[in-house]
């Protein structure tokens, strides 16, 4: 093990931890140098088991003979910068959630025909913003049946600390990438084969249980962002608007609820 004792803050290698910004690490000026930052043993190790290649490791020294120790020892002598806790959180300026932080190098994305070749049932995350938000509809779709999540690129990231632990590190194990930007992304779902579901309040929106929803092969739920909801465009270039029944003058759910029942009836229900 490559055990580095944390005596200096100031040490360059430590910047990905204390002095870079979620945005700096991602780097989109050159992808092939674009870092992030997993936080929690669980995350680490779903990261690992993807193939993500590992930088460094950010530990509480009492954690080397836990499972932080088993995940170090399978990256060979990639540097653990070990400390207190106290000491750790005076460096990064949050407590770490279970002790252990590890940067990694991001992986290349797939493109979209790739995640969609062999989906039949996908979510599309329009300008989704928030990361926990994220992080939480990535949880849903893992467990809801989704295949796969494609997201335009002026939401959120799944790769910010807060989204992959969030969501459990399931960002590494529902195949994910970004929609290409400036076009007509719609077009190409239905090129690819996808009816496509926008998740809206409209006065032509169908209910979710709608028996045609279920019989599609192929199906994109659309969802948009928090607020504001999916744009008007958008809207117009899906097969179906459809919205979720309530009660109690509810008009709408929080973005990540709604990708819940989404989820379960039209994609979980499904395959069942």
């Amino acid at each position: 093990m490559n055990l580095i004792e944390i005596t200096d803050f100031s040490d360059p290698r430590l910047d990905i931890y204390a002095r870079l910004s979620e945005n700096q690490l991602l780097n989109r000026a050159d992808p092939e140098n674009s870092i992030f930052v997993a936080e929690s043993p669980l995350v680490i190790e779903r990261a690992l088991d993807a193939g993500c290649v590992p930088i460094s490791f950010l530990t509480e020294r009492k954690h080397i003979n836990g499972k932080a120790g088993d995940l170090i020892a399978r990256c060979g002598d990639v540097p653990v910068f070990a400390a207190e806790d106290g000491v750790l959180t005076e460096l990064t300026g949050f407590h770490l959630t279970r002790g252990m932080l590890c940067a990694m190098r991001r992986p290349k994305l797939p493109s979209v025909e790739e995640i969609c070749k062999d989906a039949t049932r996908i979510a599309v995350l329009e300008n989704v913003m928030n990361p926990t938000n994220i992080g939480a509809i990535f949880r849903n779709a893992a467990a809801l049946g989704v295949d796969a999540v494609l997201l335009t690129e002026a939401g959120s990231d799944p790769l910010y600390r807060r989204a992959s632990r969030v969501s459990m590190g399931n960002v590494f194990l529902i195949p994910w990438t970004y929609l290409p930007a400036d076009t007509d992304w719609t077009k190409i779902l239905h090129d690819l084969g996808f009816a496509t579901v926008a998740m809206a309040l409209r006065k032509e929106s169908v209910m979710l249980d709608d028996k045609r929803l279920n019989d599609e092969k192929r199906l994109a739920i659309v969802l948009g962002t928090e607020g504001d909801g999916l744009a008007n465009g958008t809207i117009a270039g899906c097969d179906y608007t459809v919205m979720i029944p309530m009660s109690h003058g509810v008009d709408s759910l929080n973005v990540a609820a709604a990708s819940a029942v989404a989820f379960y009836q039209l994609c979980l229900h499904k395959k069942q």
